[in-house]
């Protein structure tokens, strides 16, 4: 049984100027994620992958299809169930800073949503011990302000956050496109070992396939607002049967000179015959 269904998802955006038509930007997608599974939902900017995950979160109306979680429809939940269902369903956004307020320790940052979910102070705060034990950061870290790391750290108390009050799943929204590539791995291996031990389910946006391939077990392609594409991370990552996807794979930097050369040719070659 799959954790999270996505069934024939329509989005549409009020379009610009008086009297001008809604924009549909998502035309009937449908994809699910699985218990301690990980969903690679990529696409180029515009393609509507956020747009996908802010639906999950509730932070977009929909104009057609149904979202469900655990079989429950979050289409038109009330603000209570939201709130409810916050305990299940956290995020992790792109910029680590600008997601943590940052007038706040990292204690309170850590502690905030715990507390209002009903733990005592006493419980908050040997939780916060564990969660930055689970993401890698020292103990004295709960005391200091999100200024004080550096990116790849702010994305680690980001990341513990989201893990606070144990979810099911966890939207990450581009989150480790704002790191240099050293970061970016370490932060993806924290993921993939946060899954292991939690059991976790992933709903993780990319635009880069080199990075889902590294932590996803299924990708689905976004191309203007419709998938093209779904299958095995390997194969889709890999060896992918739609022009779009092969577009992006090619279109992917490679540090070998002759190699990079060989990909602009095939990406042209892709180009002309699509």
């Amino acid at each position: 049984m799959s954790l999270l269904d996505v069934t024939d998802l329509r989005v549409s955006f009020p379009g610009r100027g008086w009297r001008a038509r809604p924009v549909e930007v998502l035309h009937g997608v449908s994809l699910s994620v699985a218990p301690g599974e990980t969903l690679g939902l990529v696409g180029e900017s515009g393609s509507g992958k956020t747009t996908i995950g802010r639906a999950v979160l509730g932070l977009v109306p929909t104009s057609g299809g149904d979202i469900r979680f655990s079989g429950s429809s979050l289409i038109g939940a009330s603000p209570r169930e939201r709130r409810r269902l916050a305990r299940d369903i956290q995020v992790v956004f792109q910029d680590p800073y600008t997601s943590l307020n940052p007038s706040m320790t990292v204690g309170d940052i850590l502690a905030e949503p715990l507390v209002i979910q009903g733990a005592t102070a006493k419980d908050a705060r040997s939780r916060v011990r564990t969660l930055l034990d689970q993401v890698g950061l020292p103990a004295d870290a709960s005391e200091r302000l999100p200024r004080e790391f550096s990116g790849g750290q702010r994305q680690r108390v980001a990341i513990a956050r989201a893990l606070a009050p144990r979810p099911r799943l966890i939207v990450c929204d581009e989150p480790v496109s704002a790191l240099d590539l050293s970061t970016q791995a370490r932060v993806l291996d924290l993921f993939v070992e946060i899954q292991r031990a939690t059991g976790v389910a992933y709903l993780f946006v990319s635009h880069d396939l080199s990075v889902v391939r590294h932590i996803s077990h299924r990708v689905a392609v976004l191309y203007r607002g419709d998938l093209v594409e779904t299958g095995p991370a390997d194969h889709v990552t890999s060896a992918p049967d739609h022009p779009y996807t092969q577009r992006l794979l090619l279109a992917a930097p490679v540090a070998d000179p002759v190699k990079q050369r060989s990909r602009r040719e095939q990406r042209r070659q892709v180009l002309e015959a699509s």
